[in-house]
Protein backbone atom coordinates (compact mmCIF):
# COMPACT_ATOMS: atom_id res chain seq x y z
CA UNK A 1 0.00 0.00 0.00
CA UNK A 2 1.07 3.59 -0.64
CA UNK A 3 1.15 4.97 2.90
CA UNK A 4 -2.24 4.18 4.40
CA UNK A 5 -4.07 4.22 1.05
CA UNK A 6 -5.28 1.00 -0.55
CA UNK A 7 -4.86 1.29 -4.33
CA UNK A 8 -7.57 -0.53 -6.28
CA UNK A 9 -8.46 -1.29 -9.89
CA UNK A 10 -11.92 -2.32 -11.10
CA UNK A 11 -12.43 -4.97 -13.78
CA UNK A 12 -16.00 -5.37 -15.04
CA UNK A 13 -17.45 -5.35 -18.55
CA UNK A 14 -20.35 -3.09 -17.54
CA UNK A 15 -19.53 0.61 -17.13
CA UNK A 16 -22.57 1.16 -14.93
CA UNK A 17 -21.36 -1.54 -12.51
CA UNK A 18 -17.91 0.05 -12.33
CA UNK A 19 -19.54 3.40 -11.61
CA UNK A 20 -21.52 1.85 -8.78
CA UNK A 21 -18.42 0.23 -7.30
CA UNK A 22 -16.53 3.53 -7.48
CA UNK A 23 -19.37 5.23 -5.62
CA UNK A 24 -19.26 2.63 -2.84
CA UNK A 25 -15.48 2.80 -2.51
CA UNK A 26 -15.49 6.60 -2.54
CA UNK A 27 -17.08 6.50 0.91
CA UNK A 28 -13.83 5.05 2.30
CA UNK A 29 -11.03 7.62 2.73
CA UNK A 30 -8.37 4.89 2.79
CA UNK A 31 -9.28 3.41 -0.63
CA UNK A 32 -8.41 4.92 -4.01
CA UNK A 33 -9.55 3.60 -7.42
CA UNK A 34 -6.57 4.11 -9.74
CA UNK A 35 -7.75 2.31 -12.89
CA UNK A 36 -10.49 0.40 -14.67
CA UNK A 37 -10.66 -2.44 -17.20
CA UNK A 38 -13.55 -3.89 -19.17
CA UNK A 39 -12.19 -7.44 -19.63
CA UNK A 40 -9.72 -9.89 -18.12
CA UNK A 41 -6.94 -9.25 -20.63
CA UNK A 42 -6.97 -5.51 -19.97
CA UNK A 43 -7.18 -6.18 -16.24
CA UNK A 44 -3.96 -8.22 -16.28
CA UNK A 45 -2.19 -5.52 -18.31
CA UNK A 46 -3.43 -2.87 -15.88
CA UNK A 47 -2.22 -4.85 -12.88
CA UNK A 48 1.19 -5.28 -14.49
CA UNK A 49 1.44 -1.55 -15.18
CA UNK A 50 -0.04 -0.04 -12.00
CA UNK A 51 0.61 -2.82 -9.45
CA UNK A 52 -2.43 -1.99 -7.32
CA UNK A 53 -2.95 -3.53 -3.90
CA UNK A 54 -6.30 -5.06 -4.89
CA UNK A 55 -7.97 -5.93 -8.18
CA UNK A 56 -11.76 -6.21 -7.92
CA UNK A 57 -12.50 -8.73 -10.64
CA UNK A 58 -15.81 -9.62 -12.25
CA UNK A 59 -16.08 -13.34 -12.99
CA UNK A 60 -17.94 -13.22 -16.33
CA UNK A 61 -16.10 -11.05 -18.84
CA UNK A 62 -15.61 -11.34 -22.62
CA UNK A 63 -12.68 -13.21 -24.10
CA UNK A 64 -10.68 -13.58 -20.87
CA UNK A 65 -12.84 -14.20 -17.81
CA UNK A 66 -12.13 -13.34 -14.21
CA UNK A 67 -10.86 -16.79 -13.26
CA UNK A 68 -8.37 -16.89 -16.13
CA UNK A 69 -7.20 -13.35 -15.34
CA UNK A 70 -6.79 -14.27 -11.66
CA UNK A 71 -4.69 -17.32 -12.52
CA UNK A 72 -2.51 -15.20 -14.82
CA UNK A 73 -1.94 -12.56 -12.15
CA UNK A 74 -0.97 -15.28 -9.65
CA UNK A 75 1.27 -17.04 -12.19
CA UNK A 76 3.14 -13.79 -12.88
CA UNK A 77 3.78 -13.44 -9.12
CA UNK A 78 2.38 -9.90 -9.15
CA UNK A 79 1.86 -8.28 -5.73
CA UNK A 80 -1.81 -7.52 -6.40
CA UNK A 81 -4.43 -9.56 -4.56
CA UNK A 82 -7.67 -10.41 -6.37
CA UNK A 83 -11.16 -9.96 -4.93
CA UNK A 84 -13.71 -11.67 -7.16
CA UNK A 85 -17.03 -9.88 -7.34
CA UNK A 86 -19.80 -11.78 -9.10
CA UNK A 87 -23.53 -12.36 -9.29
CA UNK A 88 -23.00 -16.10 -8.81
CA UNK A 89 -23.60 -17.70 -5.42
CA UNK A 90 -20.66 -19.32 -3.64
CA UNK A 91 -21.89 -22.87 -4.23
CA UNK A 92 -20.83 -22.79 -7.88
CA UNK A 93 -17.51 -20.96 -7.93
CA UNK A 94 -16.03 -20.23 -4.50
CA UNK A 95 -13.71 -23.21 -4.05
CA UNK A 96 -12.37 -23.28 -7.65
CA UNK A 97 -11.65 -19.53 -7.53
CA UNK A 98 -9.82 -19.72 -4.21
CA UNK A 99 -7.81 -22.62 -5.63
CA UNK A 100 -7.03 -20.43 -8.67
CA UNK A 101 -5.51 -17.86 -6.34
CA UNK A 102 -8.30 -15.40 -5.55
CA UNK A 103 -7.98 -13.78 -2.13
CA UNK A 104 -11.67 -13.10 -1.70
CA UNK A 105 -15.13 -13.75 -3.08
CA UNK A 106 -18.11 -11.44 -2.78
CA UNK A 107 -21.52 -11.59 -4.46
CA UNK A 108 -22.62 -8.34 -6.08
CA UNK A 109 -25.85 -8.25 -4.13
CA UNK A 110 -23.80 -7.69 -0.97
CA UNK A 111 -21.34 -5.18 -2.46
CA UNK A 112 -23.05 -2.09 -1.09
CA UNK A 113 -22.72 -3.45 2.46
CA UNK A 114 -19.50 -5.47 2.39
CA UNK A 115 -17.24 -4.22 -0.42
CA UNK A 116 -15.20 -1.79 1.67
CA UNK A 117 -14.60 -4.39 4.40
CA UNK A 118 -13.71 -6.99 1.78
CA UNK A 119 -11.15 -4.72 0.11
CA UNK A 120 -9.56 -3.87 3.45
CA UNK A 121 -9.38 -7.52 4.47
CA UNK A 122 -7.83 -8.65 1.20
CA UNK A 123 -5.34 -5.76 1.19
CA UNK A 124 -4.29 -6.74 4.73
CA UNK A 125 -3.43 -10.25 3.56
CA UNK A 126 -6.56 -12.02 4.71
CA UNK A 127 -8.95 -14.17 2.67
CA UNK A 128 -12.42 -12.69 2.51
CA UNK A 129 -15.55 -14.82 2.18
CA UNK A 130 -18.97 -14.24 3.68
CA UNK A 131 -19.65 -16.11 6.93
CA UNK A 132 -22.53 -17.87 5.19
CA UNK A 133 -20.00 -19.45 2.78
CA UNK A 134 -18.36 -21.52 5.53
CA UNK A 135 -20.48 -24.56 4.69
CA UNK A 136 -19.53 -24.28 1.01
CA UNK A 137 -15.85 -24.31 1.92
CA UNK A 138 -16.34 -27.30 4.19
CA UNK A 139 -18.13 -29.26 1.46
CA UNK A 140 -15.44 -28.35 -1.04
CA UNK A 141 -12.71 -29.66 1.23
CA UNK A 142 -14.67 -32.85 1.90
CA UNK A 143 -15.13 -33.54 -1.81
CA UNK A 144 -11.51 -32.82 -2.68
CA UNK A 145 -9.64 -35.87 -3.91
CA UNK A 146 -6.76 -36.54 -1.48
CA UNK A 147 -4.49 -37.07 -4.50
CA UNK A 148 -5.46 -33.69 -5.97
CA UNK A 149 -2.59 -31.86 -4.27
CA UNK A 150 -0.09 -34.43 -5.59
CA UNK A 151 -1.48 -34.05 -9.12
CA UNK A 152 -1.24 -30.27 -8.89
CA UNK A 153 2.39 -30.52 -7.76
CA UNK A 154 3.17 -32.98 -10.57
CA UNK A 155 1.65 -30.64 -13.14
CA UNK A 156 4.11 -27.92 -12.11
CA UNK A 157 6.97 -30.05 -13.44
CA UNK A 158 8.14 -29.82 -17.04
CA UNK A 159 7.68 -32.85 -19.29
CA UNK A 160 11.34 -33.80 -18.97
CA UNK A 161 11.27 -33.41 -15.17
CA UNK A 162 8.28 -35.78 -15.09
CA UNK A 163 10.23 -38.34 -17.13
CA UNK A 164 13.19 -38.12 -14.76
CA UNK A 165 10.92 -38.41 -11.72
CA UNK A 166 9.20 -41.52 -13.07
CA UNK A 167 12.44 -43.26 -14.09
CA UNK A 168 14.10 -42.42 -10.77
CA UNK A 169 11.13 -43.92 -8.92
CA UNK A 170 11.46 -47.03 -11.08
CA UNK A 171 15.02 -47.48 -9.82
CA UNK A 172 17.13 -46.32 -12.75
CA UNK A 173 20.46 -44.60 -12.08
CA UNK A 174 21.41 -41.22 -13.53
CA UNK A 175 23.53 -42.81 -16.34
CA UNK A 176 20.68 -45.19 -17.20
CA UNK A 177 18.13 -42.37 -17.24
CA UNK A 178 20.48 -40.31 -19.40
CA UNK A 179 20.77 -43.16 -21.87
CA UNK A 180 16.99 -43.56 -22.08
CA UNK A 181 16.34 -39.84 -22.50
CA UNK A 182 19.43 -39.11 -24.66
CA UNK A 183 20.89 -36.63 -22.19
CA UNK A 184 24.02 -36.66 -20.02
CA UNK A 185 24.05 -37.97 -16.43
CA UNK A 186 24.99 -34.45 -15.32
CA UNK A 187 21.86 -33.10 -16.98
CA UNK A 188 19.81 -35.80 -15.24
CA UNK A 189 21.23 -34.62 -11.91
CA UNK A 190 20.23 -31.05 -12.79
CA UNK A 191 16.68 -32.17 -13.47
CA UNK A 192 16.60 -34.10 -10.19
CA UNK A 193 17.78 -30.99 -8.34
CA UNK A 194 14.91 -29.01 -9.88
CA UNK A 195 12.44 -31.72 -8.91
CA UNK A 196 13.72 -31.70 -5.34
CA UNK A 197 13.37 -27.91 -5.18
CA UNK A 198 9.82 -27.95 -6.55
CA UNK A 199 8.50 -30.96 -4.63
CA UNK A 200 10.69 -30.98 -1.53
CA UNK A 201 12.07 -34.47 -2.12
CA UNK A 202 15.16 -35.59 -0.22
CA UNK A 203 15.46 -39.32 -0.89
CA UNK A 204 14.58 -41.84 -3.60
CA UNK A 205 11.85 -43.17 -1.30
CA UNK A 206 10.08 -39.81 -1.75
CA UNK A 207 10.08 -40.39 -5.51
CA UNK A 208 8.70 -43.90 -5.09
CA UNK A 209 5.90 -42.94 -2.69
CA UNK A 210 4.87 -39.96 -4.83
CA UNK A 211 4.89 -42.06 -8.01
CA UNK A 212 2.85 -44.82 -6.34
CA UNK A 213 0.18 -42.35 -5.20
CA UNK A 214 -0.20 -41.06 -8.76
CA UNK A 215 0.05 -44.45 -10.47
CA UNK A 216 3.18 -43.47 -12.37
CA UNK A 217 5.01 -46.77 -11.91
CA UNK A 218 2.58 -48.59 -14.18
CA UNK A 219 3.28 -46.24 -17.09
Amino acid sequence: MSGDTIRVILADDHAVVRAGLRAVLRTAKDIEVIGEASDGKDAVALVERLKPDVAIMDLSMGEVDGKSATKEIVAKALPTRVLVLTMHAEEDYLVPLLEAGAAGYLVKSAADRELVDAVRAVAAGDVYVRPTAASVLAKGLTKKDPRQADRERFEKLTERERDVLRLTAQGYSAPEIGEKLFISPKTVDTYKQRIQEKLGFGHRSDYVQFALRLGLLSQ
